[in-house]
C-alpha cells in the first residue's frame, strides 16, 4: 500500500521481539531499516522511539557510550515533540546507563525524574519499571531495606499487567537482597517463581532457534538458582539441596528439548503447504550455496559478496519462521510433553552403572560448582568463578594445540583446578563429562591425572566420554531401544573430495564458460564471508584418502561403501543411503561459523565430475534433515566439535545436528588436528572397534594411548582432539 509510516512501525515492531529473545544483532538490523523509513518521511516520533530501541540493544551489548548517545538523541526528540511517555522512557534508559557505569547518584536522579512523569501521565507500564530500577540503586548503594520497598511496590503492578518478565525480573531482585542479607530460604522461594516463570515462556517459543536465544538470556537466574542451593546445602548438608542444584544445572542445558522433538514425526499431520514450503526454502538455500560458489571462484567484487549473504541470510530466515509455523502447527509436536531433566536418583538408575563417574560441572560469576555422581553417591565441589577458570582455559588452549609441548605448566594448572578436588573419587573408573562454558573446550583426555609427578595423560586410567548432559544420555538410549530394526551395512566413507581448480583429478574434464571456471584456489581468503572464524583453507588433505582406504579394508566389499573424490559430495551425503550404516565416517575439512551456526557444516565435493562448481556444504541444516540409522557418526576433520557458544545450550554444532538425525554417539575434534597423525589415530581406532569389538568410547581411548606412546605423536597436539559425545554404552 505504500504506507511507510506504518512499514516502519512494523520493522520496528519485529526487531523488538528479537531483542526480547536475545538476538541483539538482528533486532539492530530491523531496527536500522525501520529508522531509515522514518527519516525518510520525516516522522520525529517514530524516530525518537527507534532510537530508543537501537540504545537498549547496545545496553545489552555492553557499549554503554554508544547507548547513551543514542537515548539522548532519543530525549531531544521527544522533547522537541513534547512527548509525555516518549520522554521519561528515555530519561530512564539514560539512568540505567549511568547505573551500569557506577554512577548511583546519577542514575537515581534520572530515574526519579522518570517516576514523577510516568506517574503525572498515568503510564501503568513506565512506573513499575521506574520503581524497579530506584530499587537497583539502593541495592547497590547497601540500603537493603529501601531497595525492598520500592521492588514490594513495583512487584504487584507488573502481575496486575501480566508482564511476566517485569515479575520475574524483580523476584530475582527481591531474591538477590535476601541471600546477600543471609535469608537463603525466602531467597529459594523467590526463585522458584522465578524458574516457573521462565520454563513457561520458554515453552511458547515455536522457534528452536530463537527459544535457544531466549533461554541464553535467562541463564543468570539458573546460575543464581544453583548458587543459592549449594549456599543452603552449606549450611544443611543432609537436606538434598546439592542434588536439586544438579537438577537445575541439567535443567539448564535445552538440548534436551530438541532430541525429545527429534524422535517424534513432528511433519506428520502438517499441512502439505507447509512442508512444500520448507522444501522449495531448502532448494532456495542449495541454490544461493552453488551462486556463493561460483562468486568466490572468480573475480568479485565485496558489494557482490555482501549483496548475496543478505539474501541467503533472508530465505534463512524464512526457512527457520516455516520451520516454527510447522512446529506450531503440528499435532504431533503439540502432544509432546516439555522433557523433564532427570533427578539424581534417575541419573544414578537409569544412566549411571558401577564402573562410572559423572562430573557435572556449573560455572558462574562468583563460584562454580562441580557434582561427582556415581551410582550411589553425590558429592559436591565448590570451585573458583568462571572468569578465573576461562583464563587457566585459555592459557591451556594455547598451549595444547602447539605441536612441539609434550606438557606444559598450564595443563596441570587447569587439572588442579578442574580435577583435584575430586581426586580421591576417581578410582579407574570411566569418565563422563558434562561440562559448562569454556570447559567445553578442554579435551579432558589430556588433563594430567592428578598426584601423578610426571606427566601422565588422564586417560591412562580412564575411558572418557563428553556429554551435553546426563539426562540426554537416557533420551538417546530410550530413542535407541525404541528402533524398529539397526542398519543392515557396517560403514559407509566419504573422503578426499575435490576443493579447488587446480586438482589434478580435474584434468581433461569437460571445460565450462570462463565465467563459471573457478581461477582460484578455493582458500581461506575467499570463503572469509561462508568460513567466518574459520581458519581451515580448503587444500587437499593427502592423508585423508589413504586413512579411508585403511579403514575400509577392515570390513568385507559387500558390507561398506566408499565415496572418494567427486562421490564425495554433498548429494551421497544427503542421500537415503546413509541410513543403512551402522558408522559413517567423514575425512575432510570442517567449518565453524559462530555468527550463524547454522551455516557450520563440512566441506564435501565442490566440483562435479564434469569439472563444474556445486554445493559441497553440508550445513547444520542439512544434517538436522537426515535421517540415520547409525551408532556412531566420526568427523574426521578440524574443528569439528565447536560451535558458538550459547549459555544453556553447550556448544551448538555439529554434533547436536547428528544426535538429533539419529546417531547416539558422536567423535567429533577441538581444534585444526594434523593430517598425518589423525589419519594414524583412526586406523587404530577402527581396527580396535572392528577387528577387536571394543566399544567406541574404549577404542578411542586405547588408540589415543597408542599414539601418545609414540616419540613423534607425544605431545597431545596430535592425539587429545579427539572426544566422543554422547552415549557410551
Amino acid at each position: 500500500m505504500g504506507d511507510k509510516k506504518s512499514e516502519g512501525v512494523s520493522l520496528n515492531n519485529i526487531g523488538s521481539v528479537y531483542y526480547f529473545l536475545g538476538e541483539n544483532q538482528k533486532a539492530l538490523s530491523y531496527y536500522n531499516q525501520s529508522l531509515l523509513l522514518h527519516r525518510l518521511i520525516g516522522n520525529k516520533s517514530g524516530i525518537a522511539t527507534t532510537l530508543n530501541n537501537v540504545g537498549k540493544v547496545y545496553l545489552e551489548l555492553q557499549e554503554n557510550q554508544k547507548a547513551l548517545s543514542y537515548f539522548s538523541q532519543s530525549l531531544s526528540l521527544h522533547q522537541q515533540a513534547g512527548d509525555k511517555r516518549g520522554i521519561p522512557t528515555a530519561l530512564n534508559n539514560i539512568g540505567i546507563v549511568y547505573l551500569n557505569l557506577g554512577e548511583n547518584q546519577k542514575a537515581l536522579s534520572y530515574f526519579s525524574q522518570s517516576l514523577s512523569l510516568y506517574q503525572q501521565a498515568t503510564d501503568k507500564r513506565g512506573i513499575p519499571t521506574a520503581l524497579n530500577n530506584i530499587g537497583k540503586v539502593y541495592s547497590n548503594l547497601g540500603e537493603h531495606q529501601k531497595a525492598l520497598d520500592y521492588y514490594n511496590q513495583c512487584l504487584p503492578l507488573y502481575i496486575q499487567m501480566g508482564s511476566k518478565t517485569g515479575e520475574a525480573r524483580t523476584l530475582y531482585n527481591i531474591a538477590s537482597i535476601q541471600r546477600d542479607s543471609g535469608d537463603f530460604k525466602a531467597s529459594l522461594t523467590q526463585m522458584e517463581r522465578v524458574i516457573k516463570i521462565v520454563e513457561d515462556l520458554r515453552t511458547k517459543i515455536d522457534s528452536q532457534e530463537l527459544r535457544t536465544s531466549y533461554f541464553a538470556t535467562v541463564q543468570d537466574y539458573y546460575e543464581f538458582y544453583i548458587d543459592l542451593l549449594m549456599q543452603l546445602h552449606k549450611q544443611h548438608p543432609s537436606q538434598g539441596y546439592d542434588a536439586l542444584a544438579l537438577q537445575t544445572s541439567e535443567r539448564a542445558r535445552s538440548l534436551l528439548e530438541l532430541l525429545t522433538e527429534a524422535n517424534a514425526d513432528i511433519r506428520q499431520g502438517v499441512e502439505p503447504k507447509l512442508l512444500s514450503q520448507e522444501h522449495n526454502l531448502q532448494q532456495q538455500l542449495d541454490t544461493l550455496e552453488k551462486r556463493r560458489i561460483q562468486l568466490l571462484n572468480v573475480n568479485h567484487t565485496e558489494a557482490e559478496v555482501q549483496a548475496l549473504e543478505k539474501e541467503i541470510e533472508a530465505v534463512l530466515e524464512q526457512y527457520q519462521q516455516v520451520q516454527a509455523q510447522i512446529r506450531a502447527t503440528s499435532p504431533r509436536y503439540a502432544a509432546l510433553t516439555q522433557p523433564q531433566p532427570l533427578s539424581l536418583t534417575q541419573i544414578q538408575q537409569q544412566v549411571l552403572d558401577d564402573n562410572t563417574l559423572l562430573l557435572e560441572y556449573s560455572l558462574g560469576e562468583k563460584r562454580s560448582y562441580l557434582w561427582a555422581v556415581t551410582h550411589k553417591s553425590i558429592t559436591s565441589y565448590e570451585l573458583p568463578k568462571r572468569a578465573d577458570i576461562e583464563a587457566t582455559v585459555q592459557k591451556f588452549r594455547q598451549e595444547i594445540t602447539t605441536p612441539y609441548l609434550r606438557n606444559s605448566p598450564s595443563i596441570d594448572a587447569l587439572s588442579q583446578i578442574i580435577l583435584a578436588p575430586v581426586a580421591q573419587q576417581l578410582g579407574k573408573k570411566r569418565l563422563a563429562i558434562a561440562s559448562d562454558g569454556a570447559l567445553q573446550y578442554v579435551p579432558f583426555s589430556a588433563l594430567a591425572t592428578p598426584g601423578s609427578s610426571n606427566y601422565e595423560p588422564l586417560l591412562l586410567n580412564h575411558e572418557i566420554i563428553t556429554l551435553p548432559s546426563a539426562s540426554t544420555v537416557a533420551i538417546l538410549r530410550r530413542e535407541h531401544k525404541e528402533r524398529k530394526s539397526s542398519a543392515p551395512k557396517t560403514l559407509v566413507v566419504l573422503a578426499d573430495p575435490i576443493f579447488s581448480s587446480d586438482d589434478e583429478r580435474l584434468e581433461g574434464k569437460v571445460k565450462v564458460s570462463p565465467s563459471s571456471v573457478p581461477e582460484s584456489n578455493l582458500d581461506s581468503q575467499a570463503l572469509t564471508r561462508s568460513a567466518q572464524d574459520s581458519d581451515v583453507n580448503f587444500q587437499r588433505l593427502r592423508f585423508t584418502r589413504q586413512e579411508a582406504e585403511q579403514i575400509l579394508s577392515l570390513v568385507p566389499v559387500s558390507d561398506r561403501k566408499q565415496a572418494f573424490d567427486f562421490t564425495a559430495s554433498r548429494t551421497t551425503a544427503s542421500s537415503e543411503n546413509l541410513s543403512k550404516y551402522r558408522i559413517i565416517h567423514f575425512a575432510t575439512h570442517g567449518i565453524l561459523n559462530s555468527k550463524h551456526p547454522e551455516l557450520s557444516g563440512v566441506v564435501l565435493s565442490l566440483f562435479d565430475n564434469q569439472g563444474r562448481p556445486q554445493n559441497g556444504f553440508l550445513r547444520l541444516h542439512d544434517i538436522f534433515n537426515l535421517n540415520l540409522q547409525a551408532e556412531l557418526v566420526v568427523l574426521s576433520a578440524c574443528k569439528t566439535g565447536l560451535g558458538e557458544e550459547v549459555k544453556g545450550e553447550g556448544l551448538v554444532g555439529l554434533t547436536r545436528g547428528f544426535m538429533y538425525a539419529g546417531s547416539p554417539r558422536v567423535v567429533v575434534s577441538l581444534w585444526s588436528v594434523d593430517d598425518r597423525a589423525t589419519s594414524e589415530l583412526m586406523k587404530v581406532f577402527y581396527k580396535k572397534m572392528l577387528q577387536e569389538k571394543l566399544k567406541p568410547a574404549a577404542a578411542l581411548r586405547t588408540a589415543q594411548i597408542e599414539i601418545w606412546r609414540t616419540q613423534k605423536y607425544a605431545a597431545p597436539y596430535y592425539w587429545a582432539a579427539f572426544t566422543l559425545q554422547g552415549e557410551w554404552k
